[in-house]
């Protein structure tokens, strides 16, 4: 008696048809819900990860030393980021924003994918202009972000000295009268140097600034750090761009420089004056 064969035989020695496996969404293309949460808190149209999450072809290509000077140029002044040393309070924290899903399991490269549709689309009520950067400084920033977001401890490597730290340039000193204190071309919340030295006198102060954030320069007596009592003794102009002057007369003793920005000074953006 002839049986039917089974209806998985195989004809002809062939191996049996197998059902192609089920395709996975790309990472950043179907965000879970922490990544939701994550762009709730950045204030991003969803619709803005679905244009950049799926875009990041030559993604391995992009320059990380780059992304880092850029992210704290362009981005620093608004948000926090540990690892860059920025300090900026108008933008969301991106450490807290990113850690939770970061700790659930989630992908730096979902990470990646927001950073970068949030710069492409921007929130029109927010204060991140359209057109920050170009293709390949978008994607070399959110490639930085994306690795050190979250992450304790320091960059290394040629990361580590990507970005001069903020304040960290030799004191300035006045001569014939005049003292220059530059806030930081980088962008960041901070002047170029942290110390400054002068004779008592009359006093020219220039601040030079080249970085397009709003900064000026004022000065209250005593060493006080991110926070002083006051009175402001005198202050400069603020500007974006080129160079504001302020003049005072000083005494022996200390003095604090500092931006009166609402969020600069305690962010880092302070120093000491000793006239002697």
């Amino acid at each position: 008696m002839t049986r039917n064969p089974p209806a998985d035989a195989r004809p002809h020695g062939r191996s049996p048809a197998r059902r192609p496996p089920a395709r996975r969404p790309a990472p950043g293309c179907a965000p879970h819900a922490w990544a939701r949460r994550t762009l709730a808190a950045l204030a991003l149209p969803v619709l803005a990860l679905g244009a950049a999450g799926c875009s990041l072809k030559g993604a391995d290509n992009v320059n990380e030393i780059a992304g880092k000077r850029q992210f704290v140029a362009k981005c620093g002044s608004c948000h926090i980021l540990a690892r860059a040393g920025t300090k900026g309070i108008v933008g969301p924290d991106l450490d807290e924003a990113f850690s939770k899903g970061l700790s659930e399991g989630e992908g730096r490269s979902t990470v990646r994918g927001i950073v970068e549709g949030q710069i492409l689309n921007p929130n029109p009520e927010g204060a991140m202009p359209k057109d920050l950067v170009n293709a390949t400084t978008r994607r070399d920033i959110a490639a930085y972000v994306s690795r050190v977001v979250a992450r304790p401890g320091q960059d290394k490597g040629l990361l580590a000295t990507a970005v001069q730290a903020a304040g960290a340039g030799k004191p300035a000193v006045e001569k014939a009268g005049k003292l220059q204190i530059p806030a930081s071309p980088t962008g960041q919340l901070a002047y170029t140097t942290n110390k400054a030295l002068a004779k008592p006198g009359p006093v020219t102060v220039e601040m030079p600034n080249m970085s397009g954030v709003t900064h000026n320069i004022a000065f209250e007596a005593g060493e006080h750090g991110s926070s002083g009592p006051g009175p402001v003794l005198a202050s400069s102009k603020i500007i974006s761009k080129g160079t504001t002057t302020v003049s005072l007369t000083l005494k022996p003793g200390t003095y604090s420089f500092f931006c009166e920005v609402p969020g600069h000074r305690p962010a880092g953006m302070y120093g000491t004056l000793t006239v002697k």
